[in-house]
């Protein structure tokens, strides 16, 4: 088991980040959180879960060992994959799943790119119990710089996390106004806020 990584963070993408560790580069899918917080040629650690199947070998980059844990504790849930688990805590941070599967807010849960209502009832049921065990998020972190290619890397982003092709473009056209505002605006921002239209619809 992998449980954390520590090195010299080489790439960022919207939902990945390379880190060198021992003059390997290693690869780690993560939220749109946890890639705010990186910078290109400067150091970090990350708390990793490694999922293993049969035809691949995935490591999970989180900002926090609580990301991680509410990661791996919604894997336990029926039906929900690594791809869903980490779409879940790129729309809800931790603590706000927390409180919508403990208090049974399915509308909240169904935010989520991928559950339904039926699928949201069923991580109610066999999560409530269990969700006291994970601790809350952490605050979200300092932007990374962005890349040219904004609009392309968001929308291939939310696609990745599960939205609809045609979701993931009317987001972009939302959220470009921060981009005209301040073309410095990092791609990890910018994803972040397109998640947070997604989520008001």
């Amino acid at each position: 088991m992998i449980a954390s990584l520590s090195g010299t963070v080489m790439q960022v993408g919207p939902t990945s980040a390379v880190v060198e560790v021992g003059g390997l580069g290693v690869l780690a899918l993560c939220s749109p959180n946890t890639v705010a917080g990186l910078r290109v040629g400067h150091r970090a650690t990350l708390a990793t879960s490694l999922v293993v199947r049969e035809d691949s070998l995935t490591l999970y980059g989180f900002a926090t060992a609580d990301e991680r844990e509410f990661f791996e504790l919604l894997l336990t849930a029926t039906g929900v994959g690594p791809k869903l688990a980490q779409a879940a805590l790129a729309v809800l941070p931790p603590d706000e799943l927390r409180t919508a599967i403990a208090s049974e807010n399915l509308v909240a849960l169904m935010r989520v790119p991928g559950v339904g209502r039926k699928g949201a009832q069923r991580m109610v049921i066999e999560l409530k119990d269990k969700i006291n065990t994970v601790g809350l998020s952490s605050e979200p972190h300092a932007p990374v710089g962005t890349g040219p290619a904004w609009r392309d890397q968001v929308t291939q982003g939310l696609i990745g996390l599960g939205w609809p092709a045609k979701d993931a473009d009317a987001a972009c056209t939302e959220v470009e106004p921060l981009m005209r505002d301040d073309p410095s605006t990092s791609v990890a921002v910018l994803m972040r806020a397109a998640l947070q239209t997604l989520a008001r619809r």
